[in-house]
């Protein structure tokens, strides 16, 4: 799993919250199953190197939201989910899409334009 893992520090988003999503990511993605034990705080601290704490902050906030679970003693696990609308690798893309959409409105492109670019980096 930790090879999926990546942070970029120069990024405008902080770490934990880059690190929060991409576990979400691979949540809804598959790549994470339920119940499937996560790499300790340290082990993805020393893999990513960034402060234990920025780790421990962004597996905080997805327990907090219902994608992890903790228990004294335990390592940490994916949390038993159901499977909803807003959870949907669909619906998670809705911020990018909605970036996607703006910046194609500034620059005076298209819908059809805008589909026909999509269509050809998506059958690369």
């Amino acid at each position: 799993m930790l090879e999926l893992l990546n942070v970029n520090p120069s990024s405008g988003d902080p770490i934990y919250r880059q690190l929060s999503e991409q576990i979400v990511r691979l949540i809804v993605g598959g790549q994470l199953q339920q119940q499937q034990v996560l790499p300790s705080v340290r082990q993805i601290a020393e893999h990513l190197t960034v402060n234990p704490m920025t780790v421990s902050r962004a597996i905080q906030l997805l327990v907090e939201q219902g994608w992890l679970e903790r228990r004294r003693g335990q390592p940490t696990r994916v949390a038993a989910r159901e499977e909803s609308e807003t959870t949907s690798g669909a619906q998670l893309l809705v911020p990018q899409v909605e970036a996607l959409i703006a910046q194609a409105t500034q620059l005076g492109v298209s819908v059809e334009e805008l589909q026909d670019v999509i269509a050809k980096v998506w059958h690369k």
